[in-house]
């Protein structure tokens, strides 16, 4: 399929190395060039495997690992700017994800607003839970002194993607012993999972019925277990929300299949939340564009659906030319 738009591709600046611990030795250096590469290699790629555009967004775990909030502030409105000024040398192959200081949730509002209204950025992209203040801290963002931010968002009407990042050593006790599924092949999930989790069942949806979220992976293997948490759900008591947690995926969120080129997942996201929820991604650089789009152009899913999730959602989503 020509003319795909691939949501989920990330950037870095010097400041959000990032990955080293994950990714040690020369496969880090790999993917560090391609990281700070825009219009070079990553374009010829993007060209050869049918993709137009790539909605480009900052690495994990950047600004979110920042504790000193001022710092954070900072290297937030460092990196969209750069992000602003690559776009602007192409604005018909790239569009842009802003990278927001959680950390503080007014001075996230405000760079949100001033991504969106003065850069034309499309949406926000934010890597999981902040640090706040000392290392070994974990703030989400279902907590109450969040939702004048959430309500910023729906205002402006723009998607809020939420991204993996590492879970915090002191925090990984169920991996000893098999640190291997700490990060993407199991903890990204793991983390991510839960935080969606936690944002639908605190009410916040009900609060801001059109609050738009966005999720890599094919969901982070929530559709696969949203009737059974649904099914104990109504059996315990506690949570804020009105509503069950498939009447949220089904209204409140998106899911991408960054990362994720499964062809029996991407049925069932889609036999779950529908085609119209369902975008494609790739997770470049972190995954190849060859392999994801040789996969998704050969997908067998009809042709309507092809259209709709390797194009026409993410354009209506993300309000792109």
């Amino acid at each position: 399929m020509q003319g795909k738009i691939a949501v989920e591709e990330h950037f870095r600046i010097e400041e959000t190395k990032g990955s080293e611990a994950r990714y040690p030795g020369s496969y880090w250096a790999g993917l560090s060039s391609k990281l700070l590469d825009v219009h070079g290699a990553r374009l010829a790629e993007m060209d050869r495997a049918g993709i137009e555009i790539a909605v480009l967004s900052l690495n994990s775990n950047a600004v979110q690992g920042i504790y000193e909030v001022g710092k954070a502030i900072a290297v937030a409105r460092k990196a969209n700017d750069a992000l602003a000024a690559a776009v602007t040398k192409r604005p018909d192959r790239f569009a842009a994800l802003a990278a927001l200081p959680m950390q503080d949730p007014e001075a996230a509002a405000a760079e949100l607003t001033r991504c969106v209204r003065e850069l034309n950025f499309k949406g926000a992209l934010v890597n999981g839970f902040s640090q706040v203040g000392a290392e070994d801290t974990a703030v989400y963002y279902d907590v109450p002194q969040y939702r004048p931010f959430w309500a910023e968002v729906a205002r402006l009407g723009v998607p809020f993607y939420l991204h993996p990042r590492d879970q915090l050593p002191s925090r990984r006790q169920a991996y000893e012993g098999h640190t291997y599924l700490v990060g993407s092949p199991w903890g990204f999930a793991d983390e991510t999972a839960i935080h969606a989790l936690r944002l639908a069942g605190s009410g916040l949806f009900d609060e801001c019925p059109k609050l738009q979220i966005v999720l890599g992976h094919l969901g982070e293997r929530i559709p696969y277990d949203l009737w059974r948490l649904d099914h104990r759900l109504s059996k315990v008591p506690g949570r804020r929300a009105k509503r069950a947690m498939g009447d949220y995926f089904r209204r409140n969120f998106h899911v991408t299949t960054s990362g994720h080129f499964c062809t029996q997942s991407l049925i069932h996201a889609i036999l779950t939340l529908g085609a119209d929820r369902v975008m494609f991604a790739v997770d470049y650089p972190f995954e190849d564009h060859a392999q994801a789009c040789a996969w998704f152009d050969a997908v067998d899913i009809a042709e309507a659906d092809r259209r709709k999730i390797g194009r026409d959602n993410a354009v209506r989503l993300f309000t792109l030319g």
